[in-house]
């Protein structure tokens, strides 16, 4: 199987975003024929302030996003792993971000809500408070690409082994995260999270990432890109560059049974928890 990771940068302007990923996935298909194709998170909105978010989350399915990305998908016959979404939820005043994936038909197989929210400090003493306008999923998924079990997560997620391991144990092959990392701690922590969890879930891991500046109520912040592709083993086969645009890998069904033969670790296990 061959999955591409689509590296953007994302502003307010919805349409103009759409058009930017549209273009840069159809690239991706004329020259990889990827199998699935991913986008990072929030690919279709970013930035603004609290209010400008809530406004323009949009129903799944119906909304710009979901309908683009569900298209796409079938007039090229691909999987597409839509990043995020800010998916509108009747009657509440927090939305959801969520990962919907479409088939090579364009028929929904997959919808998962982020469930870990990134309420943190920078260490520039930037406030991040996801919470304020998004309400946490619950549910763990899973869906199927060419014989390949797939497992969902979304950015802030990666921090979190516990949910890693029950995709594991749930039988992932491959893990998708797509990501809005921030530069400050994606330059120290994002390769570093990727290759443990590809090692501790012996699965490969792509993490797809938004790349560059964007304004958020008033202030110029920065995401970190560097979207990437890790083995069961750990290595890195696959990196995008700096800027917009996209990295291509592929995944080898064989790489995944030599790992989990040479370390068993499933027959290894001994705690309950896990």
């Amino acid at each position: 199987m061959k999955i591409t990771l689509i590296q953007t940068n994302p502003q307010t302007d919805r349409a103009a975003n759409l058009r930017g990923a549209v273009d840069l996935m159809t690239k991706a298909i004329e020259s990889d024929r990827p199998d699935l194709i991913v986008l990072p998170e929030y690919f279709e909105y970013y930035g603004g302030s609290l209010a400008d978010k809530l406004a323009a989350a949009e129903p799944a399915p119906g909304g710009a996003a979901y309908e683009t990305m569900k298209g796409f998908a079938e007039r090229h016959g691909v999987f597409v792993h839509a990043g995020s979404m800010m998916e509108r939820i009747p009657g509440e005043d927090r939305i959801y971000n969520t990962t919907v994936v479409f088939d090579r038909r364009g028929r929904e197989v997959a919808r998962y809500r982020k469930i870990h929210m990134f309420d943190i400090v920078a260490p520039d003493g930037t406030a991040y408070k996801e919470s304020a306008t998004v309400k946490p999923g619950e549910d763990i998924v899973f869906y199927e690409v060419d014989g390949f079990k797939v497992g969902c997560a979304i950015c802030y997620d990666i921090r979190f082994a516990e949910l890693f391991l029950e995709l594991a144990k749930g039988g992932a092959d491959v893990i998708v995260l797509p990501a809005a990392f921030t530069l400050q701690t994606g330059k120290d922590h994002w390769e570093v999270l990727s290759r443990a969890r590809a090692i501790e879930t012996q699965t490969y891991f792509a993490a797809c990432g938004q790349w560059g500046a964007h304004i958020s109520s008033g202030e110029k912040r920065f995401t970190y890109g560097h979207s990437l592709v890790c083995d069961p083993w750990g290595h890195v086969v696959g990196r995008a560059s700096d800027g917009v645009g996209h990295v291509t890998s592929h995944i080898d069904r064989t790489q995944i049974e030599r790992v989990r033969a040479a370390i068993p670790m499933k027959a290894h296990r001994r705690l309950a928890c896990v």
